[in-house]
């Protein structure tokens, strides 16, 4: 017998990028869905999920709750079996001051209100954390350190700081503290999913994702005359929908599964993706950078030369066979992730 329809599963954040996808999946495969979104969300961000509400009557409710006020997810967790915590805060670089401050503080705190709601909640028995690859290494260098120079779950991030990448260090330590109170009960069982840059089509036209406005300047012909040698682990944003759904149905999963695909996608490769339907688009790349021009104008646009070392030219294999094979998990070429990607930004753009 299948039980979904009278199962009721907890999202946060999900009027996010990945959280709306998320709920999205969750309605179709038979759930009853809480959802929180922020107390700032206004009409944009709502929308497709009162559209969800209207295609999927009296399944979902909408929670208004504050990752940084405790007890706020208490109401939104009540009755619910499976807690998905997708929310954290992001901003774009340029817009960090105070990397404790803006970045740190806020990701823990979240995380700690989330635990507390989850701990005050004795129908919860499964809690999904939304991670990322970026808990596993700091810098691509990093990977170089690990077996066989594969990126795998063994290993934690342990060279970001406060003041070097504050957003990956924050979600490490958001990580461990999930982990940490996983350890210490009995009740609920802990799975974490640490996805690459998540790319695909958005849901939400106002989204803040940063994954989503990444690839900005690769689009809007900042590297119209060649692409620097720079390369991503990547994830379509509707794989990790499902590999989030696939980990709490099955009752074995535990631990941590990265959620991504097997090889990197350079800039270069990209632009060669997305000219396969924009062939006469002036704005991409059609050649590859040498590595001498970004090492001597890097820093003119940001980037340090420490980055640069640690990250140009680095390439290494991602061992996503653990989600393969305790998940099923099945992943999208990365073509039809990158022009979904790329029609869902000129969508947004038309609208602005």
């Amino acid at each position: 017998m299948d039980v979904r329809g009278h199962t009721t599963v907890a999202v946060t954040g999900g009027s996010g990028f990945v959280g709306s996808h998320l709920v999205r999946r969750l309605l179709e495969r038979g759930y009853r869905v809480h959802a929180t979104v922020r107390g700032a969300a206004g009409p944009a961000k709502l929308r497709p999920l009162w559209d969800l509400q209207e295609a999927f009557p009296g399944r979902l409710t909408l929670f208004r709750a504050d990752l940084l006020a405790d007890g706020s997810f208490d109401e939104a967790f009540r009755g619910c079996a499976t807690v998905f915590h997708v929310a954290s805060p992001f901003l774009m670089p340029e817009r960090i001051e105070d990397g404790q401050r803006d970045v740190v503080d806020p990701a823990l705190l979240g995380t700690r209100n989330v635990l507390g709601s989850v701990a005050r909640t004795p129908e919860v028995t499964t809690l999904v954390f939304t991670s990322t690859v970026g808990t596993i290494f700091g810098d691509y260098a990093d990977v170089r350190e690990m077996a066989g120079q594969v990126l795998t779950e063994r290993y934690f991030n342990t060279t970001s700081t406060v003041a070097d990448n504050p957003y990956h260090y924050a979600k490490t330590v958001a990580e461990r503290a999930v982990l940490d109170a996983a350890a210490d009960q009995d009740r609920w069982r802990l799975i974490s999913i640490n996805p690459g840059l998540v790319l695909g089509p958005s849901l939400t036209p106002a989204s803040e994702s940063g994954s989503l406005f990444l690839l900005d300047e690769l689009f809007k012909g900042y590297f119209c005359y060649g692409a620097p040698d720079f390369s991503f682990t990547t994830a379509d944003v509707r794989d990790v929908a499902d590999a989030h759904i696939a980990a709490a149905e099955n009752p074995a999963a535990e631990g941590r599964y990265i959620v991504a695909n097997e090889t990197m996608t350079s800039f270069h490769a990209m632009a060669r993706i997305i000219r396969t339907r924009h062939r006469w688009d002036p704005r991409l790349p059609r050649t590859a950078l040498p590595h001498w021009p970004v090492r001597v104008l890097g820093p003119f646009f940001g980037l340090t030369q420490e980055y640069i070392r640690r990250h140009l030219g680095i390439r290494f294999r991602v061992d996503n066979g653990r989600g393969v094979r305790e998940l099923g998990l099945v992943y999208r070429p990365v073509e039809e992730t990158l022009l979904d990607h790329h029609e869902s930004w000129r969508a947004r753009r038309r609208r602005v």
